[in-house]
């Protein structure tokens, strides 16, 4: 039986990894640390990261989030974002938790669900990794074919679409097409850094206006 995890202090912006982690000990695992907690966990085959994030991954995440959900709400698209939700495919031995996930296409079907099985629930539309200390899993994303990976990452957005199992880097997003969000929100984050969270969200509300207007 593996060394109870609670017992690991994982310092802000380093990781642990655990080697021949079995399924089972896994799920022990994620029942262990609980719901409620900072740490972001990864599993592949076995190896078990443990990941505690910098105070700066955490706002980039959170504003990146707010200007992603902002965009779905003035172009009027139903959304479920479910942040660090684990997902987990027993029959891959694969799991992750993404920094943000969010259901757009998909909303519907599972809307209203409190809990998500990846054997009959889609995958999240689009999730969302920040690479402050440099975590995210490409191969486990595919793996569980999430069909549209952002990675941010020294201050540039990298925007990756499934296609035949496999990401491939592109300018557009699958769910918002024809926006140049590689440029844009890069930008408001980094003005959120000067003029503050509240009124960058209002410029980029505006932004947003004006590109549906045009």
């Amino acid at each position: 039986m593996l060394l109870s995890v609670k017992r690991i202090d994982v310092p802000p912006g380093q990781r642990v990894l655990l080697r021949d982690v079995t399924w089972q000990e896994f799920e022990t695992i994620l029942d262990e640390l609980g719901e409620h907690r900072v740490a972001r966990i990864a599993y592949d085959k076995g190896m078990l990261e443990i990941m505690a994030p910098l105070p700066e991954h955490e706002d980039n995440k959170e504003i990146i989030s707010d200007l992603v959900k902002a965009l779905l709400e003035e172009l009027d698209i139903e959304f479920r974002s479910l942040g660090s939700t684990t997902f987990k495919k027993e029959s891959m031995a694969q799991g992750i938790e993404p920094d943000q996930c969010f259901y757009i296409k998909n909303e519907s079907k599972i809307r209203g669900k409190k809990r998500l099985d990846l054997k009959q629930d889609p995958p999240p539309d689009l999730a969302l990794e920040i690479d402050v200390t440099s975590r995210t899993h490409a191969s486990i994303y595919e793996a569980l074919k999430v069909p549209e990976l952002w990675r941010f990452d020294k201050d540039k957005l990298q925007i990756n679409l499934l296609q035949n199992g496999l990401y491939v880097e592109s300018q557009q997003s699958l769910n918002f097409p024809n926006l140049p969000l590689i440029e844009i929100i890069p930008q408001y984050l980094e003005q959120s850094r000067t003029v503050g969270r509240n009124a960058t969200l209002r410029a980029f509300r505006r932004w947003v206006q004006e590109q549906i207007q045009s």
